[in-house]
């Protein structure tokens, strides 16, 4: 659904902002943290280092928004 234009605009001036402080802080202390946990280990610099799996891209399919307003979701726990 939509929101109210009075809730967009009190989240984009509170916690918008906060949100921002905190992973500004959070970005100020992570060369530190990198240095003492497993500096080399880069995979977004270097993909040899990753050990997650490939998806395969034949399994994969474009989904428009208006297919999704047909999933069945009645065996879903709540």
């Amino acid at each position: 659904g939509s929101l109210p234009k009075w809730v967009v605009n009190r989240v984009s001036q509170f916690v918008a902002p906060k949100a921002m402080k905190k992973i500004y802080k959070a970005g100020l202390k992570y060369p530190e943290w990198k240095r003492k946990h497993d500096p080399e280990y880069k995979p977004w610099v270097y993909p040899e280092q990753n050990t997650l799996p490939s998806v395969n891209l034949a399994e994969l399919s474009v989904q428009h928004a208006d297919s999704l307003e047909n999933i069945d979701e009645t065996g879903l726990p709540e």
